[in-house]
């Protein structure tokens, strides 16, 4: 993840504030801090998209483990290229 951890509860309660604000959102049926937990659940979720990506490709190269380690391809040349091939056929903004 690209931002701290701690930053997604402050930026979810301005997101939900400025929408009630700028009326671009009625005020909800739902309290406003049910509101922003929910905001901060799709934002934690979207912004953790990168590491859980990252992590499937760590697992897809385990299997290439041995060829990495005796020298004959370079991890980071296959991380890269393993992780932009899923990106392209996932359609995954990062």
């Amino acid at each position: 993840m690209r931002i701290p951890k701690s930053w997604v509860p402050s930026m979810a309660e301005h997101i939900v504030e400025n929408l009630i604000k700028k009326e671009l959102i009625e005020e909800p049926d739902v309290p406003v801090n049910t509101l922003i937990e929910e905001t901060e659940k799709l934002l934690l979720d979207e912004l953790m998209v990168e590491d859980r990506l990252n992590e499937e490709v760590r697992q897809f190269l385990r299997k290439y483990e041995s060829d990495i380690e005796k020298g004959r391809l370079d991890y980071r040349k296959l991380f890269d290229m393993t992780k932009q091939k899923l990106v392209r056929e996932r359609n995954i903004v990062l």
